[in-house]
């Protein structure tokens, strides 16, 4: 593993200095979670590279201190005391193509092999006679085999081993495993906080785009660096035209998704048209849009005339479609479908 000693996010410091005051009862299982783009990942990194940190002057300091043997190492990714488990890449066959020729995809597991890896590690003493430290991320990822194995590790762990776990979604961890770990909450920043963090990154308009990743400024960050959030914003202006057909809107879509920006997936549409119809029930009912707030005019007046019980169920309409969006038998018909049912839900209810 190779980590550059940086500084935590301003607002994970009250995490990080909640587990410098316990420090002495650590647990050997930490399990940091919260929601996505908040940083954990690199907040794990970091707290890590200070347990092993050799400084005797590390105190309470907010991160490792850089420059003594052990940081040294964990820069040039030689620390013999930390392991990190997370997705793999696999191999798979081009279509077409001979066995030879493959391509590699990120793996959606953490496996069990992967796990048992650890066994030795964590079994034979430190070699710098300080802390071991397994980082797993994303932990939801273990599959259960994966995770029964950490679970037995986790029952008796050697002195001075910590295994810190990252998740942004509890409900797919094992109870057994959760029960062996304390966990450590992460909390998304103040409106302010991210949008000052985001434009000091030169991300631009951030107050538009924060609300469409859920408040979570990593995650703004990456979306204006791929490009989303100008798709983001085409998307919301075809949402706007209730004048327009079935067979105009799909194809402005299908422009849209086969422009020049590999980042423009058809995920994305759909994504951005079920936030659109939340918005609109939310405005309907006389409450201020959660997504796209700078848009309140136009879903005032589209809401007006739009027939509530179509606007539920264009909205329930487009999340089962989220469940078949990458593999569509037919991409044109798909996209027509969903023009159809947001056109429909726009229509005025009938007196």
């Amino acid at each position: 593993m190779q980590v550059s000693v940086n500084k935590i996010h301003d607002w994970n410091i009250p995490v990080w200095q909640g587990l410098l005051e316990r420090i002495d009862s650590l647990s050997h299982g930490l399990l940091f979670t919260g929601p996505a783009g908040v940083g954990k990942v690199h907040f794990a990194e970091q707290f890590a590279a200070w347990l092993l940190c050799e400084s005797s002057g590390k105190g309470s300091a907010t991160q490792a201190c850089g420059v003594c043997p052990s940081c040294q190492l964990l820069a040039s990714g030689n620390h013999p005391d930390i392991r990190v488990l997370t997705l793999d890449e696999e191999e798979e066959d081009e279509e077409g193509e001979s066995k030879s020729s493959k391509t590699k995809k990120p793996s959606t597991q953490i496996k069990i092999d992967q796990v048992r890896a650890l066994e030795d590690f964590v079994n034979v003493g430190s070699h710098r006679s300080g802390a071991r430290i397994a980082l797993i991320h994303p932990a939801e990822a273990m599959n259960l085999a994966a995770a029964n194995s950490l679970l037995k590790m986790l029952e008796e762990p050697p002195p001075n081993v910590y295994f810190i776990l990252v998740s942004s979604n509890l409900r797919r961890l094992l109870p057994t495993l959760l029960s062996r770990c304390r966990k450590v909450l992460f909390g998304l920043p103040e409106p302010e906080v991210a949008v000052s963090w985001l434009k000091a990154e030169g991300v631009k308009n951030p107050e538009k785009l924060l609300p469409l990743v859920g408040g979570a400024p990593l995650a703004a960050a990456e979306w204006a660096e791929e490009g989303l959030d100008a798709q983001y914003a085409q998307a919301a202006e075809s949402f706007a035209d209730a004048r327009t057909d079935v067979v105009t809107l799909a194809a402005k879509w299908l422009q849209g998704l086969s422009g020049k920006s590999g980042a423009w997936r058809t995920e994305h549409l759909v994504d951005a048209l079920q936030k659109w119809l939340y918005d609109l029930q939310r405005v309907q009912l006389g409450e201020s849009p959660r997504y796209y707030a700078s848009a309140l005019s136009t879903l005032q007046t589209l809401a007006r005339a739009a027939s509530p019980t179509r606007l539920a169920r264009a909205y329930a309409d487009i999340g089962k479609i989220r469940a078949t969006v990458n593999h569509p038998l037919n991409a044109q018909l798909m996209l027509e479908d969903m023009a159809g049912r947001y056109l429909s839900a726009l229509a005025p209810a009938q007196k």
